[in-house]
């Protein structure tokens, strides 16, 4: 058997049991009193039960401890192996995933993990497996989501011009009203709500396929919604049809849930029943048309996708009645959660023009 390797002897067992007692490593302090009843003495094999290792592991902490003191007895993670991409090579993978696939140098039209190991062999020389590759993507900043649809000839300096210039907007069309007079900010939106109904995701035991039932008829209704996120409130209307006549129906019922004293600022899109100089609009009521083709200024738009996915996805509805009543049970359960309402709806730029 090897001999007892001795320990250094500038640290007498009382400062070692001190130093144990002040220390705020569960470990440190463990190894220090087994030091302690070396120090004192006690058989190895004994001392190195007190701090649950066996003998060899205590000859190990000798040595870190007459190396480097009681900081040697505190654990020393590996930092592991040197990363094989460099700083500036992750970013520019992380600029390539952001930027997209250029079709006709790379072949597709989105990125896939095969495709990025690919191009890091190419660029690098350095071959990672898919599965690291998504780890890759991870830590530096990716997730793999669905993308939102966009319309081609959109003009993203057009909405970016309106976010900024909503206050002097908001203003011009505010002047015939009194300054004293509170406004309330509110969306307004439509969705078609139908037996031509939506699958959602859910969580499934890994390698199953669950299934949902998935009605092929085409009765369907619309659903008139309008919120009032800084009260987190709204209004709504199940109609047969989306026309000047349901519309002119939905305004007169947000005049009707505006708070009493208010005035509504209504931003909605440009759809013709919202156009129509057919419109009686109500005198609480400014309506401010919101840009074409740029849906995500509009907040109603992820209340539909709220309602779908909580309360109307996942069903199969067996007459029109049925909609109705299931376009106004979520409605209801949407109104339930003002909470909801605010943090779906609110906007910072809206909130920046609010005088």
């Amino acid at each position: 058997m090897a001999a007892a390797v001795s320990l250094r002897a500038d640290y007498s067992a009382a400062e070692l049991r001190r130093l144990a007692a002040a220390s705020r490593n569960a470990n440190q302090s463990r190894r220090l009193l087994s030091l302690a009843a070396v120090v004192d003495g006690m058989n190895r094999s004994e001392a190195a039960r007190i701090g649950g290792m066996d003998r060899q592991t205590l000859r190990d902490w000798v040595h870190r401890f007459n190396e480097h003191g009681p900081e040697g007895l505190l654990d020393g993670w590996s930092k592991g192996p040197a990363p094989r991409l460099s700083a500036e090579q992750r970013a520019e993978i992380a600029q390539l995933v952001e930027t997209g696939p250029d079709r006709a140098v790379h072949g597709v039209v989105r990125w896939r993990r095969i495709d990025l190991r690919r191009v890091i062999v190419e660029r690098f020389g350095v071959a990672y497996h898919e599965r690291t590759i998504g780890k890759l993507l991870k830590r530096l900043g990716f997730s793999h989501i669905s993308a939102r649809p966009r319309h081609p000839a959109q003009n993203q300096r057009t909405i970016e011009e309106f976010k900024k210039n909503f206050p002097a907007t908001l203003s011009a069309h505010l002047t015939g009203i009194a300054k004293r007079k509170p406004i309330e900010i509110w969306f307004q939106d439509e969705a078609r709500i139908g037996q031509k109904n939506g699958l959602v995701r859910q969580w499934a035991r890994r390698g199953t396929r669950p299934r949902q039932p998935a009605d092929q008829r085409y009765e369907s209704a619309y659903l008139f919604g309008a919120i009032c996120p800084a009260r987190g409130t709204g209004a709504a209307l199940a109609l047969p049809f989306a026309d000047t006549e349901a519309m002119q129906l939905h305004l007169d019922e947000i005049a009707r849930t505006v708070a009493k004293g208010a005035h509504a600022v209504l931003l909605l899109d440009r759809a013709g029943w919202h156009t129509t100089r057919a419109l009686a609009i109500p005198k609480n009521i400014t309506m401010i048309l919101l840009p074409s083709r740029a849906p995500e200024l509009n907040p109603v738009e992820n209340i539909w996708q709220h309602l779908r996915q909580n309360w109307l996805s996942n069903r199969v509805f067996d007459t029109y009645e049925d909609i109705i009543e299931a376009a106004c049970e979520a409605w209801r359960n949407l109104i339930a959660q003002p909470a909801t309402i605010t943090s779906i709806g609110s906007r910072g730029w809206v909130l920046n023009g609010q005088r």
